[in-house]
């Protein structure tokens, strides 16, 4: 089956958006270099290989509003999958809230998913662990949280490196504390009870509309990712 859409972004603005979700999955600081290293080499050669992500570091706002200053629209979709990845841990850091709100202003964006979001800002301590972060977020008042739902179940999916990369780092289930694995490689670790997350559901269909994507509008075989 041939291809039947073509993606609104230019390569630029995919490598950015690329080394934006991968800026936001290190942010938490669970990754170790060589960690960093081996999802960033994987990211390049087997989700977007045809495009060069440039330097494979974390990635500075400025750069990050320089390819989205005249996309508002795709800069809107960035920050939705952006905040999907800080989530999909199942825990919200201050690190990874720091981050995020730097992402906004360079943006220009208002960050009000942000303040919903932190009724689950999680403190790490040396006697807490990220069961206790799951805890938190599941006991976030669901009613403060709806506007996050919402803004997040807005998410356009309309290019197929980024459905690639949802694809495998939203786990396809979360059952039990597990690994998240990427073409054989461990690139992060769930922790049990992740369904307790109030915006569990929007990750999952968030996956559930990326496999469809590549399946039925780019004509892929998804079956690698289930």
């Amino acid at each position: 089956m041939s291809n039947v859409t073509t993606s609104p972004y230019t390569d630029e603005q995919i490598a950015v958006w690329l080394r934006g979700l991968l800026t936001v999955a290190w942010a938490d600081g669970n990754f170790d270099e060589e960690e960093q290293k081996l999802i960033a080499s994987i990211t390049q050669d087997r989700i977007a290989p045809k495009i060069d992500l440039g330097p494979i570091e974390p990635i500075a706002p400025d750069e990050l509003a320089a390819a989205w200053s005249e996309n508002p629209h795709g800069a809107e979709n960035f920050l939705r999958t952006a905040v999907m990845v800080a989530l999909a841990d199942g825990i919200y850091t201050p690190s990874e809230d720091q981050l995020l709100h730097q992402f906004y202003e360079a943006l220009g964006r208002e960050p009000i998913p942000l303040k919903a979001l932190r009724h689950t800002l999680y403190e790490p301590s040396a006697t807490t662990s990220k069961l206790d972060g799951a805890a938190v977020v599941a006991k976030a008042p669901k009613d403060v949280l709806k506007p996050v739902r919402v803004w997040l179940d807005g998410l356009e999916m309309d290019d197929p490196r980024v459905a690639r990369f949802l694809c495998k780092m939203i786990p396809p289930q979360c059952p039990f504390e597990r690994d998240v694995k990427l073409f054989g490689q461990k690139i992060v670790h769930i922790p049990p009870l992740c369904k307790l997350n109030p915006l569990y559901e929007q990750l999952v269909g968030l996956r559930f509309r990326a496999l469809s994507y590549l399946a039925d509008d780019r004509g892929e075989d998804v079956s690698k990712y289930c």
